[in-house]
């Protein structure tokens, strides 16, 4: 989708977007029978926002897509909800995301200057979309059987393609992708700063934000199980839902920052990647660690220079992380080299109950098998319900998200992933060989990011996290921008790189 002309002019139609979509979300909360009061305030505050404060503060997209990654970094998903009583859990991010989502779609109907256009990735995307929903309409009784399970589930997914698609139609300049990823970054500064509070003395800021907004409703915090690690504390987990989720979320984050350093020669962002990469190591997470190496890699690839210049650096940050976060090196360290082997430990299958969760490498076996009998589209998307839901819970958490991939939506499903991977991060290689000015640190940080996220997903189930799922398909839109639009690649760079 394309916005032609105005994007940051007061648009009517996108007021009365706003406004009609809150009146609909009230409307639904009154007949649902939920607690009127707190959703009407909610609404009250964005509408009166959007209609009486200059729309060049409120209203512009750029300042909803803030909105959206803001909410997304600081609310915890699961964690906090709405008042209500409706089928689904009234998340803050699930009625910000639909506001805005409402308000994009009404304008691309009422409005003149939106139009559709078009992205490098839509033949892939849509083959990724329709191979989910054939992967559904083939399985018919095990969907049925799930009750409100796989339209969930559908439902997160065709929301993160619809996010894609804002984000394509909305983001035309360079000041608004840099303002984006400055709200990114910043946000996961901050967010890092608590998670090393955190990892010093437990106290989790993010379990107390009804100190701030009475109107949430706290579901509680994450149980200790799976958040040890090395046998003397637990590991941080902030605003995510675990804490590999969180310290995938800092390392996807750590190369934006170098970008905005590069881009703006602000001393502020090299702070805000040393903080970042501690908050990574504060998880304590094989999984940021390998992904944080394969960021490396690719800076190696495409700015080899300027890369190999920060080898010195490397025994001081070891240095910080151990003064930092005592004991968190040796943890890693027992992780990566368990008593008996790696190997050996993944290889581990646990006995007695088929829906817990085995090793890494017990589990390919008995998955390829359960795949046998529909391995062109698998079983189904969403189908697959582990842990969350305990009325139909069904399957055992597999922590390799590329296997799961596999067996929901089959060997078709699997491919169009790796084929979008494998295009993304060619395409923004080649554009970063091509560039040498600041802005070509940006298409190194994207391949760097997006690179790891999809190697980080053959470590755990990434997209049963919705913060990091976001923040990925933010990255992938923001990619897709600056690889659809050629007037991107001819603007001139304001700093060299």
């Amino acid at each position: 989708m394309r916005v032609v002309a105005g994007a940051d002019q007061r648009s009517p139609v996108a007021s009365t977007a706003v406004a009609i979509g809150g009146l609909a979300i009230l409307c639904g909360a009154v007949a649902s029978g939920v607690a009127i009061l707190p959703v009407a305030l909610l609404i009250a505050i964005v509408v009166t926002l959007v209609l009486g404060y200059p729309y060049a503060r409120v209203l512009q997209w750029r300042m909803l897509l803030a909105g959206i990654i803001v909410v997304i970094l600081f609310v915890p998903i699961r964690r906090y909800m709405l008042p209500g009583n409706l089928p689904f859990n009234l998340e803050p991010y699930r009625v910000f995301v639909a506001l805005v989502l409402a308000g994009w779609l009404v304008a691309l109907l009422a409005d003149p200057r939106v139009r559709l256009a078009h992205s490098v990735f839509d033949r892939l995307i849509g083959l990724l979309v329709g191979t989910v929903l054939l992967s559904d309409v083939l399985n018919p009784g095990r969907v049925n059987a799930l009750g409100p399970s796989v339209p969930k589930a559908l439902s997160f997914f065709l929301s993160y393609v619809l996010v894609y698609y804002l984000i394509l139609s909305v983001v035309r300049d360079w000041r608004t992708i840099d303002f984006l990823l400055k709200v990114l970054v910043g946000g996961g500064t901050v967010v890092g700063v608590f998670a090393l509070i955190e990892r010093r003395t437990d106290y989790n800021v993010f379990n107390h934000l009804r100190t701030v907004a009475p109107f949430l409703k706290f579901q509680g915090a994450i149980g200790a199980e799976g958040l040890e690690r090395g046998g003397t504390r637990l590991r941080v987990y902030g605003s995510a839902e675990h804490p590999i989720a969180l310290g995938a979320v800092f390392v996807l984050l750590i190369p934006l920052a170098i970008y905005l350093a590069r881009r703006t020669e602000r001393r502020r962002w090299w702070a805000a990647s040393l903080v970042l990469s501690l908050g990574a190591f504060a998880t304590v997470s094989r999984t940021a660690v390998i992904m944080l190496a394969v960021v490396v890699l690719v800076f190696l690839r495409l700015r080899p220079r300027a890369t190999k210049r920060f080898w010195p650096l490397i025994v001081p940050a070891l240095a910080a992380v151990h003064l930092a976060m005592p004991g968190t090196l040796g943890s890693l360290r027992a992780a990566f080299f368990p008593s008996g082997g790696l190997i050996a430990q993944q290889s581990n299958v646990v006995a007695g109950n088929e829906l817990r969760s085995n090793g890494r490498l017990a589990d390919i076996g008995p998955s390829l098998h359960e795949l046998a009998p529909h391995p062109i589209f698998g079983e189904g998307y969403g189908t697959r319900i582990v842990g969350f839901d305990e009325k139909y819970n069904n399957a055992a958490i597999l922590d390799d998200q590329w296997l799961g991939t596999l067996l929901e939506t089959g060997i078709v499903g699997f491919f169009a992933w790796l084929w979008i991977f494998c295009r993304c991060v060619r395409r923004l290689s080649r554009a970063a060989r091509e560039d040498d000015s600041a802005r070509g640190w940006l298409y190194t940080g994207l391949a760097a990011s997006i690179a790891a996220f999809g190697i980080g997903m053959a470590t755990y189930d990434a997209f049963s996290f919705t913060q990091i799922a976001f923040v990925f398909f933010i990255l992938f839109a923001l990619a897709g921008v600056l690889l659809s639009r050629p007037e991107l690649r001819e603007t001139p760079s304001r700093v060299s790189g």
